[in-house]
């Protein structure tokens, strides 16, 4: 197999959690850049961490990186790449570009140079002057930032976010690799109970049940790169069996999801039967000031309205002090909030232990955590 240069995107903050995944399904050789990791792979990678990234945006590959500050440098370089590798005759491949702080800004200009230059690299190739684009599909982009160019090709397709469970939308939803993230911020194991007191579409539980029963999040879709030549159907197919016999059957998850409007708690329930975990999480219509549990230690994971728009704001603030009511009588668990307003921890009552900046969507947030003693050991 090759050696291959792939990106793992990320939203920026997650990048250690991206690199801990990484370094967890085995690839060690990495560079962990702003909001990508850069790791060593190869074809059977492709496929491995398709599957299996949980807090990443998207796997790329890297055709090259170089620096360019005139068309004819931009032209010269991507053509000297080796794109044959990887495109076909008949591959369709588009271009897209962005251009942060460069001499060359003009986007479509430099979408149109890149696509000029990879076709004479690929006339070179096959001895052809039309290429029909019919075949594959192979998205290419153009990022230049402070004038260097990065040229990837996408391997996943649709974010890596798309796991396939959720069909319904509420309002605002949390991205899946968001709350993975947070899960794996907050260091659960499945051994813990974890509660969403504002579990809105279930993504927060659903994802934990898909962590504590080792599921890979992308069993359940489709990638860009299955359709690629270059990629044996056999290493997607190993990738897949290996993903199935990896799932923990054994395991029996403590995870609940509590919120006061009955539709979107059916729209979880439907989120979580088709991700298959439905067993593994208890639903129930309840308001924050009924918060209760029998279990001594355990995780409050949660993702709060922000009060975003100004009418909203009083009322988002009322609920803030509510929660630092409400958790406070859950004095032994640990509590993990996202939100984006800047007063929370004085509206809460308590200044959190730890707290890191996160971006949802565009939104940048903080992650407050506020930890609960550690159970006491059983003895063996």
């Amino acid at each position: 197999m090759s050696r291959i240069e792939l990106i793992a995107t990320a939203t920026f903050g997650l990048e250690a959690v991206v690199a801990k995944e990484l370094l967890e399904l085995g690839y060690t050789e990495q560079k962990v850049e702003n909001s990508r990791v850069v790791f060593q792979g190869d074809e059977k990678a492709i496929c491995r961490t398709n599957l299996w990234l949980r807090t990443a945006d998207r796997v790329l590959i890297k055709m090259g990186q170089f620096e360019a500050r005139t068309f004819e440098e931009l032209f010269q370089q991507t053509k000297a790449l080796p794109w044959y590798d990887w495109l076909p005759a008949n591959a369709e491949f588009p271009v897209e570009g962005k251009s942060i702080k460069s001499t060359l800004f003009s986007v479509p200009d430099c979408q149109a140079i890149v696509k000029k230059a990879i076709v004479e690299k690929m006339k070179e190739k096959y001895k052809i002057n039309w290429f029909e684009e019919k075949g594959p599909l192979y998205k290419i982009e153009v990022a230049l930032l402070k004038d260097v160019v990065t040229l990837t090709i996408d391997t996943s397709g649709p974010g890596l976010h798309k796991r396939g469970y959720r069909k319904l939308v509420s309002q605002a939803p949390l991205k899946e690799t968001l709350a993975a993230a947070m899960i794996r911020l907050s260091h659960w194991k499945a051994d813990r109970s974890l509660i969403d007191p504002f579990c809105g579409s279930g993504t927060i539980p659903i994802e934990a049940a898909l962590l504590g029963l080792n599921m890979a999040p992308g069993r359940q879709r489709n990638f860009i790169a299955e359709d690629w030549p270059n990629i044996p159907r056999k290493l997607w197919q190993e990738a897949r069996r290996e993903a199935e016999d990896l799932v923990r059957r054994d395991v029996t998850l403590d995870l609940g999801g509590f919120d006061w409007d009955k539709e979107v708690l059916s729209m979880a329930r439907y989120h979580a039967k088709e991700a298959g975990v439905e067993n593994q999480i208890h639903f129930q219509e309840r308001a924050l000031a009924d918060l209760s549990t029998k279990k001594k230690y355990g995780y409050l994971i949660c993702n709060p309205p922000y009060g975003e728009r100004l009418e909203e704001e009083a009322a988002v603030e009322r609920l803030y002090r509510e929660m630092g009511q409400a958790f406070g009588k859950l004095d032994t668990w640990s509590f993990y909030v996202l939100t984006s307003h800047p007063g929370f921890e004085k509206l809460f009552g308590r200044k959190s232990n730890k707290n890191r900046k996160l971006y949802n969507g565009r939104i940048e947030c903080h992650y407050y955590q506020f930890y609960g003693p550690r159970p006491p050991r059983l003895n063996s």
